[in-house]
């Protein structure tokens, strides 16, 4: 018995090798410039989905969901399994062991994947395949959840629209799902969203909306969006992880499909990757109303103006939910 707890004394100071106490007080942050060019997502090497435990000077548990390489350094995307937050941190300041998802079960984030990606979309005809709005579609509590679709446009971000959200203060809560091409085609407008953030007048939660966000005009639900033959979910779901990662972004648990169309297959592969699938009870360019606790969905990419001049409109008239809260409080 001493002979192995003299082992494990020696062999202890070896999981914070390469790292000083310094280093491991905070979370690991990317730097990346605010103003610019966007940064190539090959920053970000051998990143992988796992599903770890780690704890550190015997402190509480942190789930690592990916493991990723920046700058010679390993680090892991780090989940608060109580409180669904995100953070990176360097795997030498922690001892991690595998875990499943069995295993964390009775963990907030991992109950949240579980239970919406078995979540029903919309009653489809007999024998249709595929799902319409499946996943999160509204929270515990008051207030409601404001997220924001960023898909592949020409036109660019509406500022106006996201500079309004700041009447209600400092860091006011909006959850933006974005495409890697959208970010690729609008530089200027992602930078913009980073020095938001940074400066404080939003709180920004960046949600995986998937890569390509294929869409092809005229053809069947059942063959469009990431339905599209040929489609690599994985690729879709870690490419926008790495660039938001080069870029200075930690990425959130959540992910919407593009159109909110999605089938079992597609849910299943979000579920393996350890997110919460996110549809909305609240499209207003849709016509629907807001309720209490509802995920509130917008396109200020300048597709949908409908949308946001439905926003304006019920908020200038008192009927949107109130206070917006952060979306990692919803499951």
């Amino acid at each position: 018995m001493r002979k192995v707890l003299a082992l494990a004394l020696a062999l202890w100071p070896l999981t914070f090798a390469g790292a000083s106490a310094a280093d491991c007080a905070a979370p690991f942050v990317v730097a990346a410039p605010l103003d610019g060019s966007l940064q190539p997502m090959s920053r970000v090497e051998n990143l992988q989905i796992i599903l770890q435990s780690c704890r550190r000077d015997g402190g509480e548990e942190v789930l690592a969901a990916r493991s990723l390489r920046f700058g010679g350094e390993e680090l892991f995307l780090a989940v608060d399994p109580e409180k669904l937050t995100t953070r990176l941190e360097r795997a030498a300041c922690w001892t991690c062991k595998p875990t499943t998802a069995e295993a964390q079960a009775h963990t907030r984030f991992i109950a949240s994947v579980d239970r919406f990606a078995r979540e029903p979309g919309k009653p489809l005809a007999p024998g249709a395949t595929w799902l319409d709005n499946a996943g999160l579609k509204s929270g515990r509590g008051g207030g409601a959840f404001l997220t924001g679709d960023l898909c592949p446009s020409h036109r660019p971000l509406d500022r106006a629209f996201l500079k309004s959200l700041e009447q209600d203060g400092p860091a006011t809560p909006i959850a933006l799902s974005i495409t890697g091409r959208w970010m690729e085609q609008h530089v200027a407008d992602f930078l913009w969203l980073r020095r938001e953030k940074a400066e404080g007048r939003l709180a920004i939660s960046f949600v995986n909306h998937s890569f390509h966000h294929p869409y092809r005009p005229g053809v069947a639900d059942a063959q469009n969006f990431l339905l599209v033959p040929g489609v690599d979910m994985t690729s879709e779901i870690l490419d926008v992880e790495r660039l938001l990662i080069a870029n200075g972004e930690v990425p959130s648990v959540f992910f919407r499909f593009p159109g909110l169309i999605s089938d079992r297959a597609l849910m299943e592969k979000v579920r393996e990757a350890h997110l919460v699938p996110l549809g909305a009870d609240a499209w207003l360019a849709l016509g629907a109303a807001a309720r209490p606790g509802s995920v509130i969905l917008v396109h200020p990419n300048g597709n949908e103006p409908f949308g946001l001049s439905a926003f304006a409109r019920l908020r200038g008239a008192g009927a949107l939910p109130h206070p917006f809260r952060p979306l990692p409080e919803a499951p």
